[in-house]
């Protein structure tokens, strides 16, 4: 029974021993390049943004919008209006009705020569001269309906336009108010939304169009792109636009944070698997000419490699040393 037991034990080890042995590997040590990323916040902007001006000046006498509105481009917002204008109006029917009884008499007086001159108790003469006298309150009949469509326009330009189709940002005018020609009554953020950042210029040179961008939002993180980095450099800062779908347009001018790739570095990395603990330290193990030896080690984070993801090591190891991986 003994003997049994022995046999037993010597099988159960071999058949301990051999997996282990089956998974155990080495790595050579050598530095690799990894994408180096700066952690900032960009702002969300609309891709344009623009105001709904007065054209003439007058009294705000009506507003349909308020800040947070959703306009289509087109849409009358609101509107002005001028009390000089309704009385140019006002007068220019008038001057109109006068002139159209200037002509009305124009008219009887040429059918009154015309007939006379048919027999004969005219000249000529007068009936040319009452001919032209028609023609002249013809011209001013037309003179003065253009005057008025002039002033009828201008009544008209008193409707404030949305120019394009967006949210109402703000609204800096309020009813009642007067306002002059050119100022800006609503403005209205139109187009899609993306992401603006400042990047330091130290980073200027590691910026490169079309890389992803990892942007944090709520309890998850999406994937952007960089589309456009502007030559010009202000206050130390260059500006970087970063295309994202889906990104929200609730809040136009909101701090995202943001991770954006500001170039590579050569860095020491080895599996999470190499990495043991060991009396609260951070341990792995190398070859050595004696054999095998643990050594401390410093942990960083987690980073990608072409093999996958790997953890950097910043301090306990070095180039060219041949790590155990269990």
């Amino acid at each position: 029974m003994p003997i049994r037991l022995c046999a037993a034990a010597l099988a159960l080890a071999a058949i301990t021993i051999t997996p282990l042995a089956s998974i155990a590997g080495e790595q050579l040590l050598k530095p690799v390049d990894v994408v180096e990323t700066k952690a900032l916040f960009g702002k969300i902007e609309s891709r344009f943004v623009v105001p709904s001006r007065s054209r003439i000046g007058g009294t705000l006498v009506q507003l349909d919008v308020s800040e947070g509105s959703k306009v289509t481009e087109g849409q009358v917002i609101g509107k002005i209006t001028d009390q000089k204008l309704e009385l140019q109006l006002a007068a220019a029917d008038a001057r109109i009705r006068a002139a159209q009884s200037q002509l009305n008499n124009a008219q009887t007086e040429l059918t009154r020569n015309e007939e006379l001159l048919a027999r004969g108790a005219t000249t000529t003469q007068r009936v040319d001269q009452a001919r032209t006298a028609v023609d002249v309150a013809q011209n001013a009949v037309s003179e003065l309906q253009s005057a008025q469509q002039v002033i009828q326009q201008q009544m008209d330009e008193g409707a404030l336009i949305a120019p394009t189709t967006g949210r109402v940002l703000s609204v800096p005018i309020r009813l009642g108010e007067v306002v002059m020609p050119g100022e800006p009554v609503a403005t209205i953020a139109g187009g899609s939304v993306f992401l603006r950042l400042d990047v330091p210029e130290r980073h200027a040179l590691g910026l490169v169009e079309g890389a992803s961008v990892t942007i944090a939002e709520g309890e998850g993180a999406r994937q952007g792109k960089i589309e456009k980095i502007y030559p010009l450099i202000e206050n130390g800062r260059v500006t970087v636009d970063v295309a994202v779908d889906g990104l929200s347009d609730t809040f136009i001018g909101k701090r995202v944070l943001v991770s954006i790739p500001v170039g590579t570095r050569p860095a020491l990395v080895v599996p999470q698997e190499a990495i043991h603990r060991s009396a609260g330290l951070d341990m792995v193990s190398i070859k050595v000419p004696e054999g095998d030896r643990s050594v401390t080690v410093v942990p960083g984070p987690m980073v990608d490699t072409p093999e996958g993801q790997m953890r950097e090591i910043l301090s306990g190891l070095r180039a060219g040393d041949t790590v155990i991986v269990p």
